[in-house]
């Protein structure tokens, strides 16, 4: 049976090039109200948004993410953010101190923003937005933090990038559903999945015609394929200073 909703779900590709057409407020507040409509956690709420319309705090946004060039393009530039500094309020006003000492208070906080923003994405879809995730709001978290004002309890857990396509996004195939659902307990034979999603994607050319060495076969090589590349990117330290950052930012993380 069809489904619209489902259809536009499948639909989904990251956009990284976007028209200079402007995003209106009124549609953003539109995204933002369905955003907050998402599952969170005892209704507590924990997450704010930044939206980033003005082109000189995102051509610096864009700097502080790699020089990623669809941060200047992208009229509208969201900062999904873990925000306890609200229920420091409400506890102020209730008179209670909130304890913001365990690693579960900032991850039902991360949690919640992550949540908040893929619904967003979804309405952004919905109304033919495109939008892509901005890990890398995290590769200078101090500076986007002096940037976008924020005060303590309030973390920046992923941008987005949000405008009208140049064109429609290229959509890359998924892992097979057997590496990822398991019924009843987790299954770790995954090898025959895994290989044939690695070839799947080598198929596509998203990786171009690149070659590397066989593990464990001296002279042999083999196409560059999304295992390859995975591992790669999974064998290197990344952001080892982010515990540092997030509990400056007011977060215990016992």
């Amino acid at each position: 049976m069809d489904n619209p909703t489902l259809n536009l779900i499948h639909a989904h590709g990251s956009v990284r090039r976007y028209k200079p057409d402007p995003v209106p407020a009124s549609a953003i507040e539109r995204i933002v109200a369905a955003a907050q409509r998402a599952s969170t956690s005892s209704k507590m709420q924990i997450y704010s948004v930044i939206a980033v319309t003005d082109a000189d705090k995102r051509n610096q946004l864009a700097e502080l993410c790699g020089g990623q060039s669809q941060i200047r393009e992208a009229p509208v530039f969201l900062a999904w953010c873990a925000d306890r500094a609200r229920l420091d309020q409400v506890c102020a006003l209730r008179g209670y101190m909130q304890s913001s000492e365990t690693l579960e208070n900032f991850l039902v906080a991360a949690v919640d923003a992550a949540i908040a923003a893929q619904t967003a994405a979804l309405a952004a879809e919905s109304v033919g937005l495109g939008i892509c995730y901005i890990g890398a709001i995290r590769n200078n978290s101090t500076e986007v933090i002096k940037l976008l004002e924020l005060p303590k309890s309030v973390f920046p857990i992923t941008g987005m990038t949000v405008g009208v396509p140049v064109q429609a996004p290229r959509i890359r195939p998924r892992l097979p559903q057997e590496a990822i659902l398991h019924w009843e307990s987790y299954n770790p034979d995954q090898d025959a999945a895994l290989l044939s999603y690695d070839q799947t994607m080598i198929e596509t050319g998203i990786y171009k015609d690149r070659q590397v060495p066989i593990p464990g076969k001296e002279g042999q090589t083999e196409s560059y394929g999304w295992m390859e590349h995975t591992a790669r990117r999974v064998s290197q330290k990344v952001r080892p200073e982010m515990r540092a950052i997030i509990e400056k930012q007011g977060y215990g993380l016992k």
